[in-house]
């Protein structure tokens, strides 16, 4: 989960259940040697150079409001390499949960610690998993954010060959300091112009050295025709609402624009959706991804008096996310759900102190998750 440091202030009907789990083969190859990726026997953790890829994969997936979760990556605990079933399953149950969508690559996907052909497994696990356990029609949205614009839509290329249907892009930071008053504008249109896929704009300035997007330029940039969207991890609601409304967001209740508003954080999804939004990808998904639909589908439905009482158990647990991180998530996913390991090193392992912590400020979110 992504901290916001307290700044200033129904998902998709996929009803498909997970039975007698198998992987069938990738779709056709891809157009050239140069776009080839990889492929894997089912659910193993080690892919092979194949000409295999969903370059050709036409069904359309288009993003509907509701709850999006930015899966975590798993590892093995004795050698921290991919443990590619646990991301299988774990992608399966989140589909089952409800969810209008998943995320690879993001904060809490350790995007960060992965070689491209890692970030490749973890995406080509996940739609694979998708389909084959009915789920055919849920968006893949997948991290690419990366310093240089080449690097970026080079990554938003292997994102569609991995099983892609969006690209989540931060801003690039490493030379801030030397960027012109135009520059951050002029890095999303290249991005957005070279990439086959679309794009959302992730707003996370604890991620980027601070640089933190004003709602006149994601509205700006929402005018390219690429452009679908924002994820909004700053916590700003005013900025949320202003860009909602500049752009006829899509919500629960209106298809709008299209375009997606979402808020970067589950507690304040309320906020969101009072201020035009179109939902959330917010971390607490992985541990209570059934709490975060129904939260919605409470303020869908009018009942707004228990909606709050429900964002108060789901905001203290999003605290619980925000404060322990991706350290935390995955101790609290081995503690309730019997998954979940450690992070990648330098990340530290949680000692028995941490650990029972963890389990405290989770508990009662996922009480109210085991109650669903």
């Amino acid at each position: 989960m992504s901290p916001h440091n307290d700044a200033p202030s129904p998902a998709g009907s996929y009803s498909q259940r997970l039975s007698n789990l198998t992987l069938g083969p990738l779709p056709s190859p891809g157009h050239s040697a140069a776009d080839s990726l990889y492929s894997h026997s089912p659910y193993s953790d080690s892919f092979e150079s194949t000409s295999m890829s969903y370059a050709d994969d036409n069904m359309s997936r288009p993003l509907i409001p509701g709850v999006y979760a930015p899966t975590v990556a798993f590892f093995h605990n004795d050698n921290e390499d991919l443990d590619l079933a646990t991301v299988a399953n774990h992608a399966v149950r989140l589909a089952e949960a409800g969810v209008a969508g998943l995320t690879t690559q993001g904060s809490n996907g350790e995007a960060v610690h992965l070689t491209h052909n890692e970030r490749r497994q973890v995406t080509t696990t996940t739609r694979r998993a998708l389909d084959d356990a009915g789920f055919h029609q849920m968006p893949l949205i997948v991290g690419c954010g990366a310093q240089s614009t080449r690097e970026t839509i080079e990554l938003c290329h292997e994102a569609l060959h991995a099983g892609g249907d969006y690209a989540l892009v931060l801003p690039p930071s490493y030379y801030k300091p030397m960027f012109k008053a135009d520059s951050l504008i002029g890095f999303f249109q290249d991005v957005a112009s070279g990439s086959p896929i679309p794009i959302l704009i992730y707003n996370y300035p604890g991620a980027v050295s601070g640089t933190d997007l004003d709602s006149d330029t994601i509205i700006k940039l929402a005018e390219h025709p690429n452009i679908t969207g924002c994820k909004l991890t700053c916590g700003n609601t005013g900025k949320l609402n202003r860009i909602a409304a500049a752009t006829r967001a899509s919500t629960p209740s209106e298809i709008g624009s299209g375009f997606m508003c979402l808020g970067g954080s589950a507690d304040f999804t309320l906020q969101t959706l009072i201020g035009g939004g179109s939902g959330t990808i917010g971390g607490l998904a992985n541990i209570a991804p059934k709490a975060c639909v129904k939260l919605i589908n409470l303020y869908m439905s009018g009942n707004i008096k228990e909606a709050q009482k429900m964002q108060a158990v789901v905001a203290r647990g999003d605290w619980a996310a925000i404060s322990g991180g991706i350290v935390g998530t995955k101790s609290a996913l081995e503690t309730y759900f019997g998954y979940g390991g450690y992070g990648r090193k330098p990340l530290p392992r949680p000692t028995k102190d941490d650990t029972a912590k963890y389990a405290r400020d989770f508990g009662e979110l996922v009480k109210l998750e085991k109650s669903l």
